[in-house]
């Protein structure tokens, strides 16, 4: 699993010129199965997502097509984590330690 942190680097009107896209490649991951939850953060400064790939490689792929990162508006923090325990609905999402 994965927390994917974004801030952004350019004004907000720059961010909000690629908005659009960025929600429509967001809802994208969602039906792919690769998000589980996202939002702004408080006060507006970038975002947050909660994601699950195979690998880090995956996700850093996925990030790379996302329309913020191409235009150049945020910068992305991915850190990875075991999910040992979950809400009953993330249930399949849960990993052991090794």
């Amino acid at each position: 699993m994965f927390v994917l942190e974004l801030t952004y680097t350019a004004p907000l009107d720059a961010v909000d010129a690629l908005l659009p896209d960025h929600v429509a490649w967001l809802e994208e991951q969602y039906e792919k199965g690769f998000f589980l939850a996202s939002g702004r953060k408080n006060p507006r400064e970038g975002g947050v997502i909660l994601a699950v790939a195979e690998d880090r490689a995956r996700i850093e792929e996925i990030v790379a097509g996302d329309p913020f990162a191409v235009g150049g508006v945020c910068a992305y923090r991915i850190t990875e984590f075991i999910a040992t325990k979950t809400a009953p609905e993330l249930a399949r999402h849960r990993q052991t330690l090794d």
